[in-house]
């Protein structure tokens, strides 16, 4: 049998043709160096200082192994953003336009008031102990990195692959060819040569933004899968996604950021990443 192909082949026999989709290319690809990569992301993170956001956040829960989903009304929301790792995200109720979630971190600890319940949690950002409960596990450290990437810690590492994906344009169904580098950040564990992943960036090479980033955490487990699309001047000194998709395969969820405002580097103060909670609130502690 292993004979068969290759004697048809030099043969001539038990040949036939048929046609195949050609794939369109792109009209500009650019090309850079992985000093050239990191130097872009290491520019746009160090000129950054704060950042606000006006969106529109559509969270859905996913029950992959049920194959069920539910999804929940959008809500309108804004986010803060204060180096190194001030946050804060509030929501509102739709119509109403009354609060319906405030969550503050000062990068190590994160306080969550959810008014319609009457109800708050406390919590560090890192998880000491994980709780049965997957939505117990999540902290507000991936909305900070679903706006930004971040440029590279010193301690960091990097390698860069080029590749071509292939995929189908959702408008006529044309296939397309993406040329993309592909920027693998690792970092060294203590005491050992072995290298923990950090996170992948993905960057198409018609304009060489990020358009996904896959992030890991400390047991090399892909935490968080974040897509941009839609790059856009919003007038804040530089572009921004008009979509953000954020996927926590751990916890099964996932939230579509539409970005409707972005203001960069707005002069921030300390109580505005301060949520007050009232008193008589039932506080839920996190490990």
């Amino acid at each position: 049998m292993g004979l068969v192909l290759p004697v048809a082949l030099l043969s001539g026999c038990l040949w036939s043709t048929r046609k195949l989709p050609i794939p369109k290319a792109p009209t500009i690809t650019r090309t850079a160096t992985p000093e050239e990569l990191v130097a872009r992301l290491n520019q746009r993170w160090d000129a950054l200082n704060s950042l606000v956001a006006t969106v529109e956040i559509q969270a859905s829960v996913l029950k992959t192994k049920q194959g069920v989903a539910t999804d929940y009304t959008s809500v309108r929301g804004h986010i803060l953003i204060r180096k190194p790792e001030q946050l804060r995200v509030y929501g509102q109720v739709p119509v109403l336009g009354t609060p319906m979630f405030d969550m503050a971190s000062d990068g190590k600890n994160f306080s969550l008031y959810i008014p319609p319940r009457k109800k708050a949690v406390r919590g560090p950002n890192e998880v000491t102990k994980k709780s049965t409960n997957s939505l117990e596990n999540m902290r507000p450290g991936f909305f900070l990195d679903a706006m930004v990437v971040r440029g590279l810690n010193p301690n960091e590492f990097y390698s860069v692959a080029a590749d071509t994906d292939t995929v189908a344009d959702p408008t006529n169904k044309r296939l397309l060819l993406v040329p993309e580098y592909i920027l693998s950040v690792v970092r060294r564990k203590a005491a050992t040569q072995e290298l923990a992943p950090v996170r992948v960036v993905h960057f198409h090479r018609d304009d060489l933004m990020p358009y996904q980033q896959d992030l890991y955490d400390k047991d090399g487990n892909l935490e968080t899968q974040v897509f941009y699309s839609d790059y856009t001047d919003f007038g804040s000194g530089g572009k921004y996604p008009a979509r953000v998709t954020i996927k926590r395969p751990l916890e099964e969820y996932q939230l579509v950021l539409m970005v409707e405002k972005v203001v960069e580097n707005m002069k921030l103060t300390d109580d505005q990443f301060h949520v007050e909670i009232p008193e008589g609130t039932k506080i839920q502690t996190l490990q």
